[in-house]
């Protein structure tokens, strides 16, 4: 196993470390390995895709390895039943075909650690969407939805309005319609007892990206750091690129969304800058007073 210098594990290879569990990194390990310079505390900020699938060894890993205690998922509810839905089915599967994996009879949530449930993606993010559709493409996805086809239905909003705004428009979107979610984690995340604390969604990537980078933002990170970090998870998920690909083309979206632009994270600063004054000032505005900002501050510094 690569260790860093301090004796911890390597950030770049800690994935290599894990069975069942993609894109998982130190988030500070990562941004001062990478500037050179410290600019948070290492084994405080985890960051990952989403470990329902961690076998019995990574849950002892990251409980006794790292020490997780909080685990916050970004995901919405229709992730989490078909999740669930996964999990029964090779719950299922292992009766019939007998094999050595004792995770299966695990519960999705791991034992040991509290979990924080906070829908990036809200109400008020799918309305934003909604909003820009036709009047026409809103009717047919309505009249799909009510004969229950809903991922034809999702198919409309991924062609004619996720696509055409790309991974940078919708984190446009997600800073101006989350603003609640938003708020929500940084409530957890103001909370020193919750320490130390993982953040993920599905992918790791994107939405996990977004709430990393406003936490990286407040810390006065540089934007270099923030896009290293941000486009090393193009690699770490690719592993199972084929299989999100799949789930990528069902909903009309292109293979662009697997990947990480490379001007992502500087584009999201910019937005948060240029729109509401700095990152400061954006979180104020959503709710995160200086009480919060100051906490967060503090615990990683």
């Amino acid at each position: 196993m690569s260790r860093a210098s301090n004796g911890h594990p390597d950030a770049s290879a800690a994935h290599a470390e894990f069975d069942n569990i993609l894109n998982f990194r130190d988030v500070f390990e990562t941004v001062n390995n990478y500037s050179g310079s410290r600019y948070g505390p290492e084994r405080r900020l985890y960051r990952s895709a989403r470990p329902d699938d961690a076998s019995s060894k990574d849950r002892r890993k990251l409980i006794e390895g790292y020490g997780i205690k909080d685990i916050v998922d970004l995901r919405s509810k229709s992730e989490h039943i078909k999740q669930a839905q996964n999990h029964d089915a090779k719950v299922a599967s292992s009766a019939a075909v007998p094999q050595d994996n004792a995770a299966l009879a695990e519960p999705l949530k791991i034992p040991g650690i509290t979990y924080h449930e906070v829908n990036i993606s809200g109400s008020a993010f799918e309305r934003s969407l909604l909003r820009k559709l036709s009047w026409s493409s809103f009717g047919k996805l309505i009249g799909l939805m009510a004969l229950g086809y809903r991922m034809e239905a999702i198919s409309i909003l991924g062609r004619e309005v996720m696509q055409p705004r790309g991974l940078i428009g919708l984190g446009f979107d997600s800073l101006d319609s989350s603003g609640r979610e938003i708020r929500q984690v940084f409530g957890i995340l103001a909370e020193p007892s919750n320490y130390p604390v993982m953040i993920h969604c599905t992918q790791g990537k994107d939405r996990t990206g977004l709430v990393v980078l406003l936490v990286l933002l407040l810390l006065n990170v540089p934007i270099d750091a923030l896009t290293h970090d941000y486009t090393l998870s193009e690699a770490e998920l690719l592993p199972e690129k084929e299989s999100r690909m799949e789930e990528i083309r069902e909903i009309g979206l292109t293979e662009d969304f697997a990947g990480t632009p490379p001007d992502w994270a500087e584009k999201m600063q910019a937005h948060v800058d240029e729109k509401y004054g700095g990152i400061r000032e954006y979180l104020t505005g959503i709710g995160v007073d200086q009480r919060m900002q100051n906490s967060i501050r503090k615990v990683l510094s």
